[in-house]
């Protein structure tokens, strides 16, 4: 006698969609959707989902306790096993059960940078998120000595392909590199006049060159790593674009930050996809499975948890100084509240009213609330650094006289004149975005020689670069970044293997203007970032209200602390309202904890400081 065996519902695979078709009887399809939290609970009839070998592998497991008619068993057999054999195969390398593969460089690589090398290797596909300053370029380059990978495009920020090309010379001094000179393609086989070369091994291109190169790369790059690939976090550019096309074509694909998310979480989606297309599935499933808010601000609900998803399915490597046993001196961060100039911000006080009121007015169409918003937050910001950048310059000047040299980090050029006239009597060196990348490479020099007491940076031209380490700790933020990975990647510019002092980070912060919006604002994306790349270390987020319009919030209070300034005015002096937190001394406890720390959240002004602990 042949039984057969009920089934709830059919399968079918659509492999030149990429999609998977499932009918469920609607008892079963209520578990599926447990299951699979990427389909939305309201979806009805026929459910779709991405065909990716994550999916197929839960897919396979679901059949198993509700089987189901299945066209395609084959393909989700397939992609099923792949999955569990690069989990398998990820997990072996990171416990010690499968040593390293055996790359050999002239010198060489630390085991735990030879792990990293060869799980992007077997897997093809990686983000490496180690912690700043452990030597993801040298996996990188560990991983170049197999042939399979090459020719290789590099791709790095302006600043930093002499630096990388370097590095290769020092770690692999057999491979034929190539900096791309030129934003409009060129004969890649010829050295000087003559041709008939081979295409180098190894082509280092920066960001901003890769839109006119992609196609022309993407004829012969077997892999491709993206340096800092956190330039790759918003899909509407034409640099993701090109970016996408070099992908397509490039079985093997490193990604390289410590800082892959610098905003809101969802930005980690544009992120994976130019690494490893597909893996998260759509964007729809990522974002009903993942996040709330909308596509432009998604905020990953628990950080903690994809943070694990991702480190568990074999898609991001991050390891800490602890986990690698390369632990550096302690970095102290301290808040220093500096006193301001009111009349930077009398000079702009009619202007951020208008652009204030213009963006809140319900009438304004979009597009102008838009470009109100950008020049608030630009008026605002440039107000407060210019408001405090004589107090700042003086605080630098004492660090210096005591002997100690320091980078200092801004974002406005008008910050950096006064902070140069303020201190034109100390050698001062500038990498900023005005300089060529040969004055970069001589205002480094000079830093590192000595000749320069003080090196200025703004806070998004320094990321990757390398060498401070052995002539300073002590860094001073003058202006504050929206973005804490920003800080972060500043930090690690000296904080970093080589340091063999503790370092001292200063964060400048006035109570006036925009910094107090911006300390808030800083706490609630640092725990984004945090959990997603240290989930054994971070705790849930999902308790923090993140309001996805924050300069609108800071624009209303911009203008009721300016009515209420009006009013102060106008009352006598014994009528005037008594502040209800005193400002704090400019002294700091023997703990190292500035007055700052203890300041309690005002009602208008909250105060955020869980950054800076």
């Amino acid at each position: 006698m042949v039984f057969s065996v009920k089934t709830y519902g059919s399968v079918k695979v659509k492999e030149k969609q990429r999609l998977i078709e499932i009918r469920l009887e609607p008892q079963v399809a209520i578990r599926f959707k447990r299951v699979f939290p990427k389909i939305d609970k309201t979806a009805v009839g026929v459910l779709q989902l991405t065909l990716t070998p994550e999916t197929c592998y839960e897919l396979q497991w679901f059949m198993e306790r509700f089987p189901l008619q299945c066209e395609g068993q084959r393909k989700i057999a397939a992609l099923a096993k792949q999955y569990k054999e690069k989990t398998s195969l990820v997990e072996r390398f990171l416990t010690g059960q499968q040593p390293p593969l055996a790359l050999e460089l002239a010198v060489p690589a630390r085991e735990y940078q030879l792990v990293a090398a060869s799980v992007y290797l077997q897997t093809q596909s990686l983000l490496l998120a180690d912690e700043v300053g452990l030597g993801k370029t040298i996996s990188a380059i560990a991983a170049l000595v197999d042939p399979r990978v090459r020719p290789c495009v590099y791709v790095t920020l302006t600043h930093l392909p002499r630096q990388v090309q370097s590095m290769i010379g020092r770690f692999a001094p057999h491979l034929d590199t190539h900096v791309i000179r030129s934003g409009q393609p060129y004969d890649l086989t010829k050295r000087g006049r003559k041709g008939g070369y081979p295409v180098p091994d190894v082509l280092i291109i920066s960001y901003s060159k890769l839109t006119g190169w992609a196609e022309t790369l993407a004829k012969f790059a077997k892999s491709v790593v993206w340096d800092e690939v956190q330039e790759l976090r918003r899909a509407d550019s034409n640099r993701y674009r090109a970016a996408r096309i070099l992908t397509d074509a490039a079985p093997f694909r490193l990604g390289m930050s410590a800082t892959p998310i610098y905003n809101y979480g969802g930005e980690i989606f544009n992120v994976l996809e130019a690494i490893a297309p597909d893996v998260l599935g759509s964007w729809d499933e990522f974002h009903t499975e993942w996040c709330s808010g909308t596509r432009d601000k998604s905020v990953i609900r628990d950080a903690a948890a994809f943070g694990n998803y991702m480190k568990e399915a074999g898609l991001m490597l991050r390891r800490t100084r602890v986990e690698v046993k390369r632990e550096l001196p302690p970095c102290y961060t301290s808040p220093q509240i500096v006193d301001t100039d009111p009349k930077a911000f009398d000079e702009v006080s009619d202007a951020c009213a208008a652009l204030a009121t213009q963006l809140l007015e319900t009438g304004t169409p979009n597009f102008d609330k838009m470009r109100a918003a950008q020049d608030f937050d630009w008026r605002l910001r440039q107000a407060t650094g210019i408001a405090k950048a004589v107090y700042v310059a003086e605080f630098v000047k004492l660090i210096v006289e005591s002997g100690e040299k320091v980078v200092l980090y801004g974002w406005h050029h008008a910050v950096y004149d006064i902070w140069r006239d303020c201190l034109k009597d100390i050698p001062t060196a500038m990498y900023t975005g005005h300089e060529s990348v040969s004055q970069k490479e001589a205002a480094k020099a000079a830093f590192i020689s000595g000749e320069a007491k003080v090196l200025i940076m703004s806070l998004r031209s320094g990321a990757g670069l390398d060498g401070l380490q052995g002539s300073c700790n002590v860094i001073v933020i003058g202006e504050l970044d929206w973005s804490p990975g920003v800080h972060e990647q500043g930090i690690g510019r000296v904080w970093r293997d080589g340091q063999a002092n503790s370092v001292n980070a200063y964060y400048m912060v006035s109570e006036e203007g925009s910094d107090p919006f911006m300390v808030e604002a800083l706490d609630i994306k640092e725990q984004q970032i945090e959990g997603i790349r240290n989930p054994d270390q971070v705790g849930p987020i999902e308790k923090l209200q993140i309001d996805p319009e924050r300069i609108k919030e800071m624009a209303r209070r911009y203008l009721n602390r300016k009515a209420s300034d009006i009013v102060d005015r106008e009352l006598p002096e014994a009528a005037r309202l008594t502040p209800a937190v005193k400002a704090p001394s400019d002294s700091s406890d023997d703990s190292g904890v500035s007055d700052l720390a203890a300041l309690p959240a005002h009602a208008d002004v909250p105060y955020t400081l869980s950054l800076f602990d």
